[in-house]
């Protein structure tokens, strides 16, 4: 085991170049942010989507540009907006009267990286198609069923202080979303470094350093990265806690409506080898699902009204739970 455990690692030492690229070059652009680039490319190497919150202005949407552009792929930007069709998202059917037939349109779900902007103020049936498109990686024009070239990628942005206009987000679809990442503001010397790196009209020019090929080489080593069963027993224990509490001495039922879906081991499983890819090596330590934890289970925990009023966060119980579950 220990040999193939350290191939492993050899293998994912060499793609460490490749990645520091990606780094170096959205670098050139984000300040700081270290923890959501590295949530970026977590999501890229375990084939999930991803969420980001934040007020505005704190580079969400350029962080997924920046992104998208050093990889060799298609991007589309897309601005939910509460007039927006399902139709502008994934295409429709055009009637041509001369030839007396319907031709398919396809829409800008069509490209690897899609960039949905804002996206809780698109209304449900904007939403529902969304949906079919992350979880069945095809979409649905007229009688016709396309799959969607891979690799394919929804990052979403949405504000949580801006309410007016805004549509929120189905648990079934906010489910999908294998993290949810939390943008913080910055440090006062990165927001130093920011004021006079925008001060200047002269733009950093991002070199694109990845392609899909390289992708999903990526993704068939992360899929080997070793992953021992006692920390998978910890990872579901981890989950089944949001769902059972006192099973785990936790003290916090009341606190919990509904607990974590068996999406969340499936994810917090995929995400840890990502990231123990991206630490540069071929297996996982419990430290990396403990620091992807909190991006996986925050949006699939629903409070009570009781841990509203307390003013706790889901991160809070997410901190409890992992204070208690014994770490193997």
């Amino acid at each position: 085991m220990k040999a193939s455990v350290q191939e492993i690692t050899d293998q994912v030492r060499a793609m460490g170049p490749l990645i520091q690229d990606v780094f170096s070059e959205i670098g050139k652009v984000i300040v700081g942010q270290r923890r959501m680039v590295e949530r970026l490319l977590v999501g890229i190497l375990a084939d999930g989507h991803i969420l980001l919150e934040g007020v505005p202005g704190l580079a969400k949407t350029t962080a997924v540009k920046c992104l998208a552009q050093t990889i060799q792929t298609r991007f589309q930007r897309i601005q939910f907006t509460p007039d927006l069709l399902p139709a502008d998202l994934i295409g429709t059917q055009i009637y041509r009267p001369r030839e007396g037939d319907f031709v398919v349109k396809k829409g800008p779900i069509f490209s690897n990286i899609i960039l949905a902007d804002e996206i809780n103020r698109a209304p449900a049936k904007v939403q529902s198609a969304l949906l079919e498109a992350m979880q069945e990686r095809q979409v649905t024009i007229g009688e016709q069923t396309f799959r969607l070239e891979e690799p394919f990628m929804v990052l979403a942005t949405q504000n949580p202080i801006e309410q007016e206009g805004t549509y929120p987000l189905p648990e079934a679809q906010v489910d999908r979303f294998m993290l949810k990442i939390l943008v913080h503001y910055p440090s006062r010397e990165e927001e130093l470094a920011i004021m006079n790196a925008q001060a200047t009209a002269r733009k950093p020019e991002i070199a694109p350093v990845m392609d899909p090929g390289r992708i999903r080489q990526a993704r068939e080593i992360v899929d080997r990265v070793y992953i021992d069963e006692k920390i998978q027993g910890y990872i579901v224990d981890i989950v089944l806690a949001t769902r059972d509490p006192k099973a785990y001495g936790l003290e916090i039922g009341n606190l919990i409506q509904y607990g974590a879906s068996p999406r969340a081991s499936i994810y917090l499983n995929q995400a840890a080898k990502a990231y123990a890819f991206l630490q540069g090596r071929g297996y996982v330590t419990p430290q990396d699902v403990k620091n992807l934890a909190p991006d996986v289970l925050r949006h699939r925990i629903l409070l009570s009204y009781e841990a509203e009023a307390e003013n706790l966060t889901s991160d809070d119980i997410v901190s409890r739970i992992l204070e208690r579950i014994e770490v193997p």
